[in-house]
């Protein structure tokens, strides 16, 4: 994984020093990726890279067969929600330095944001034993999976590709994607198109470019939610 630039200006930018271990809910799932989850019932959904998300814990409750993968996958559950919880608060903490890049509706404060974080973390880790045991999370880093062609019908990205545009050059983001579509059956949603600066992807044109040529239908659509500024948009690429 290529460093693509440097760190923009501390008033720009929220000024993460780490791909951070940090997880959100279902019920925020359902928002991000504009989610009707009961018709997904009966397929296989991915979520990649899913961090210390809880929706392969709570889906699974209610029946939906869901996978996540991440390369810290396969560690001891302590040492997971340690590096949960430390990611949790750096976070946060960047987040304070830079609160106008972000929409504070659905998230009424600092506080609110951490009690979300905190909740997938708690329901991550009641989970996360049981369900490495099931095969529910598998340790895998993209941009190569350790699946069959077209294993999942819906693939789930979030908080990740376009999230680290910093730090990971265009290449990466291409490979990346073509892996995420090369494993689903159906389709692929990947949010949020902002980089760490709030601003669109830098190279979208020639990475939708890229993608029509593979044969990937790549739609752009708005999705029920905005935290960071501008981020009420994803990425559906359909086979």
């Amino acid at each position: 994984m290529d460093l693509l630039h440097s760190r923009l200006p501390d008033h720009s930018s929220i000024q993460l020093d780490r791909v951070a271990f940090y997880g959100r809910t279902l019920s925020e799932y359902l928002q991000i990726f504009d989610l009707d989850l009961p018709s997904w019932r009966g397929g296989t959904i991915l979520d990649c890279p899913a961090g210390a998300s809880s929706f392969v814990a709570e889906s699974h409750v209610q029946g939906i067969h869901t996978v996540a993968c991440d390369p810290l996958y396969g560690s001891d559950v302590t040492r997971l929600i340690e590096r949960g919880e430390s990611d949790i608060q750096h976070v946060i903490e960047r987040v304070a330095r830079v609160p106008h890049l972000f929409q504070w509706n659905f998230y009424s404060s600092l506080s609110a944001l951490q009690d979300y974080r905190r909740t997938a973390l708690r329901r991550f880790q009641e989970d996360y034993p049981g369900g490495l045991l099931e095969h529910r999370y598998i340790n895998a880093e993209l941009p190569r999976l350790p699946f069959e062609d077209r294993r999942f019908d819906l693939v789930l990205s979030g908080h990740f590709l376009f999230t680290y545009s910093d730090r990971f050059n265009y290449a990466f983001h291409r490979e990346a994607i073509l892996e995420l579509v090369r494993v689903s059956a159906k389709e692929v949603r990947i949010y949020p198109l902002q980089g760490p600066d709030a601003q669109p992807y830098w190279y979208m044109d020639p990475l939708l470019f890229d993608l029509k040529q593979q044969g990937i239908l790549a739609e752009i659509i708005p999705v029920p939610f905005e935290f960071q500024r501008g981020s009420n948009q994803m990425l559906r690429l359909i086979r």
